[in-house]
């Protein structure tokens, strides 16, 4: 993997994301990708699999037009990339708008599908 690759991956999550469609979803990941939505493994932060990736997403799907996100590349070196960027979620009736600073630590198949993504993230503080 390149800087362009991972960035393509990059905008194919973004896209996934905001179509909220599990095929494009599925294809991100290999059958036994481990994502965690934490920085620890724990099993309750952790899902297995392309189609569990797909059912963690979906459950409570984000609005297409409710966020905007930036992610890039920082790091790569072999079949491992470190991206960092940010996302955005516009004010609700029920929450003022929210930014949040993100980390995402990835490893690559050779087909070029994630097979181990591990998210970090931090609430921007208004101050």
């Amino acid at each position: 993997m390149n800087r362009s690759d991972v960035q393509s991956w990059i905008d194919r999550y973004i896209q996934a994301w905001r179509s909220n469609d599990r095929a494009l979803i599925e294809s991100l990941f290999t059958e036994d990708a481990v994502y965690g939505f934490r920085p620890w493994d724990s099993d309750e932060h952790t899902v297995r699999g392309s189609a569990a990736s797909a059912d963690s997403w979906l459950t409570e799907p984000d609005t297409p037009d409710s966020w905007d996100a930036r992610y890039e590349p920082f790091a790569v070196e072999d079949d491992r990339a470190v991206a960092l960027g940010w996302s955005r979620y516009a004010a609700t009736d029920d929450e003022p708008e929210r930014t949040y600073h993100n980390a995402y630590l990835l490893e690559f198949a050779p087909d070029g599908r994630c097979r181990a993504f591990h998210e970090f993230y931090m609430l921007k503080e208004d101050r």
